[in-house]
Parts: structure tokens; sequence; C-alpha cells
């Protein structure tokens, strides 16, 4: 009997160590907050479920203050700051928070930001006047009594170069906040140009490849409604029937489904608070950039 006890334990032993727990974390990021009031009624929805997530606001936008009013109940979503330098929107547009005439090279002849990247940076903007905008709205958002944990950035433009990527990560420094990317994130966003219908199929597909690591999955909501049909962009690139993809990505998220999943695997669902309050803003690193190169 001995025998066979001690024949045993190297057979346990080998069964032991090959069984390897896997380490996926979810990082759920709703984008565009604050923009209009249909994403803002979005976004409740998901934080009315209670399910952690991270938002990132628009503060220069009109509709912020609703924005604020939602994030107050709801304490449990983290709050990043939406740097944003584009009004991409036909006929719903919005400017600086310094005003046109304190930052003119931020702004087109109406004194609104313009649509895209490449738009701006014909214009070849005073990198001074961003620095100052950028400012303003991080300070806005600090006002608000929200707790704000991260900095991001609206279509990309807040760091559009080198210089401006420095000049971000020394507020964040500043601010002592958080920049979303700089955690060695695996970046997501399936269901953006998934066609309409099937982007509920497409994220929970997703989800059931995702292996080790700190996964950011970054979703763009809103209603199909008459407010947001009648938002139509002025970029090329831009989603046509933008109000129908956003509220296919709604459906997505709120998908009973999904959770379910990230259950069944484990799944660890994390939010920028969450990595700030583990020590996150000493682990910061900045993400590879090939176009700085």
């Amino acid at each position: 009997m001995l025998k066979k006890i001690v024949l045993l334990i190297p057979i346990l032993t080998l069964v032991t160590c090959s069984v390897q727990q896997e380490n996926i974390r979810y990082l759920i990021r709703l984008d565009d907050m604050g923009m209009c009031h249909s994403v803002n009624m979005a976004i409740e929805q998901v934080a009315e479920t209670g399910v952690p997530f991270s938002t990132s606001v628009m503060f220069a936008c009109p509709w912020y203050e609703e924005a604020v009013e939602i994030l107050k109940k709801h304490p449990h979503v983290s709050v990043g700051i939406h740097l944003t330098l584009n009004a991409e929107w036909a006929g719903y547009r919005w400017g600086p928070i310094l005003g046109s005439e304190a930052v003119p090279s931020l702004v087109d002849s109406v004194g609104s930001f313009f649509p895209s990247r490449t738009k701006l940076f014909e214009n070849e903007p005073d990198v001074g006047e961003i620095t100052r905008e950028l400012r303003a709205q991080i300070d806005r958002a600090m006002n608000t009594g929200l707790k704000i944990d991260y900095l991001d950035y609206h279509m990309g433009a807040a760091v559009q170069t080198l210089e401006l990527r420095e000049i971000v990560e020394g507020l964040a420094a500043e601010y002592n906040l958080a920049l979303s990317g700089y955690f060695d994130e695996i970046y997501s966003n399936i269901t953006y140009a998934t066609e309409i219908g099937r982007k509920s199929d497409s994220l929970l597909a997703h989800v059931s490849r995702m292996g080790d690591g700190l996964h950011m999955q970054v979703v763009h909501v809103g209603l199909d409604e008459p407010e947001m049909q009648a938002m139509q962009d002025l970029n090329t690139f831009g989603l046509k029937e933008m109000s129908r993809h956003r509220q296919d990505e709604l459906k997505a998220i709120l998908n009973p489904q999904l959770i379910q999943l990230v259950k069944e695997r484990g799944v660890e669902l994390v939010t920028y608070g969450s990595l700030v309050r583990h020590g996150g803003l000493e682990r910061m690193e900045r993400p590879e950039i090939e176009e700085y190169e």
C-alpha cells in the first residue's frame, strides 16, 4: 500500500503543475459621455446595471453637466476626461471652453473645433494654445466634484505628435491622473465597425478568445432616437447611420450573455479607478508609438 502512495505523488504533482489559472482582466471603456443627451442616457442604462466600467467624458461639450449629475449617482463608474480638440458632427458643433478668441489656431471660421485631426493640424495649431485648452478641460472636470481617475483623447488629436504626447503626460502627472493606454492594455473596439445586428455576437466571440492580460474594450453607445439620428459625421471615414450603430453597441454591452460569459471564464472586471487604487500610477509606461519613430 505504501508503494502505491509513493508512486502517486509524482503523478499528482505533474497534474497540479499542468493546470494553469488564466489571469484575464477586462476593462470596458465607454467613450463620448457628455457629447449629447442620447449618449448620456445610454451610458446611464449601463451604469444602472452595477457592472464596473470606465467612461470618458467630453467636458468641452454642451451636455457635460448632465453627465456629471448622472455619474454622481453612480460612484462605481470610473470617470475619465476625453480630451477634446475636434467636433465632427454636421449641425452640432462645439468649440474650446476658453473661447475662440483665446485659442484662435484651434478653431475654424465659425469658432468651432475642426472636424478631423488632419484639418486641425493643417491649420498649424499653436502648442501653447493646445496646452491651455487641455488644462482648462481638466480644471473644469476637477471642479465638478467628481472623482477623476484618468485621461484619454477624442480622435487622438491631443497626442498627434510626440511633443503633444509629452504635454499630456505632464498634465497627467501634475494632476495625479492615469493615462488610458499606459497599462499595457490589449486594445479592442471590435463592436464599432461590425455590421448592425452582429455586434453582440462579435463581442461574445472576442471575449471567448481572450487570453492572459489586461484587455480594454472601447465602446461607443447611444440611443437610436431623433437627436442622434440627426447627427451626421462630417468626415468621410465616419460610419453612416451612427445612431443605429451606437444603439447596437449598447445592446451588446447590456447583453446578459456577456456578463455570464465573463463569470464562466473567471474574467476580472477592472476600471481605471481600480488600477489606480492598486498602485497603477507607478506602473504606467508609454505605449510604443510607431509613427513617432
